[in-house]
């Protein structure tokens, strides 16, 4: 790279340019518009799970992932949680009931599908994207595989393809966005469920459903969980034991989290794409000079010889 003074000059103009350009103009925050309620999402219902596992290979099968190494059949998989991954997207975990007589509690876990997801405000080439359907999805093209979307996520949900180091992958829930963005469309876990554990429809009328069972069964813990935590999502939970005692976080604020970290990520990318920049720039600008004063010392030595 042949720099001269000038050159070397532009280009730390365009190293800054550049950050300038990488700069989220406030957030990458997803602010919802007026008439948002008519997104769609799901409502899972835990007291009407039975921990079949059709959702699992329904996903498993509608996203062509790769076969289990334990078969959906068997239990022996309830002996530990587990969290969604590359190969899984949705995973179905049991917990002990708090009632000695109640019947174990099983949750189903995937994307909460964040109203302002915090996997969109993290990352710093928008390769999320909160669809007017309600799903949060991923391009795969433009991600650089930084994994602060992975970091960023309240529910710890994102996982991270490792196949392949030119490939970076962040893989997760889709709500099967292909299939709702279309006329009549289900996702697969909800269409496969035998009990009808989990309803897919628009956000406010799967809140109203949720009231309704809260207000006639005493039963039910009085919080539909996901209505507002973190700004709210479209995945949302019922249950009649404490959601603290089945592995939800309780203890989210109903802020979204892009709220807490606009002064972090308005300088993330400035760090990210200027500073490396610069540096390379006055690496490359110290290689020219220490090549041409060896060619000028070689002139000079000939000259006196």
């Amino acid at each position: 790279m042949d720099l001269t003074r000038r050159n070397f000059l532009r280009f730390l103009g365009l190293s800054s340019g550049a950050g300038m350009l990488g700069r989220p103009r406030k957030s990458h925050a997803v602010r919802i518009p007026a008439g948002s309620d008519d997104r769609l999402g799901v409502l899972s219902d835990l007291s009407k799970c039975v921990g079949c596992r059709v959702c699992e290979e329904a996903c498993n099968e509608a996203n062509k992932l790769p076969e289990p190494k334990i078969p959906f059949d068997e239990e022996s998989i309830f002996e530990e949680i587990r969290r969604p991954t590359v190969d899984a997207y949705t995973v179905v975990n049991r917990f002990p009931n708090p009632n000695p007589e109640g019947d174990p509690v099983y949750v189903k876990r995937q994307c909460m599908h964040c109203n302002e997801p915090a996997c969109a405000s993290a990352c710093l080439v928008n390769a999320f994207t909160k669809t007017p359907e309600g799903s949060v999805i991923y391009n795969e093209k433009v991600c650089i595989g930084c994994r602060y979307c992975i970091m960023a996520c309240p529910f710890y949900i994102p996982a991270y393809s490792y196949s392949s180091a030119f490939r970076p992958a962040v893989l997760k829930c889709t709500m099967c966005y292909e299939r709702i963005s279309k006329e009549g469309g289900v996702p697969a876990c909800v269409e496969s469920c035998p009990e009808e554990a989990i309803i897919f429809g628009k956000r406010r009328d799967l809140i109203h459903i949720a009231m309704e069972r809260i207000r006639n069964d005493s039963e039910y813990i009085d919080h539909i969980y996901g209505e507002r935590e973190v700004g709210g999502t479209s995945w949302m939970y019922i249950s009649k034991v404490p959601f603290e005692k089945l592995g939800f976080p309780t203890n989210l604020e109903t802020t979204p989290p892009i709220a807490h970290a606009k002064g972090f990520l308005w300088a993330v990318p400035l760090v990210l794409v200027t500073w490396p920049a610069l540096l390379m720039g006055c690496h490359e600008f110290s290689k020219y000079r220490d090549k041409h004063a060896g060619e000028a010392a070689v002139d000079l030595q000939e000259k006196e010889s």
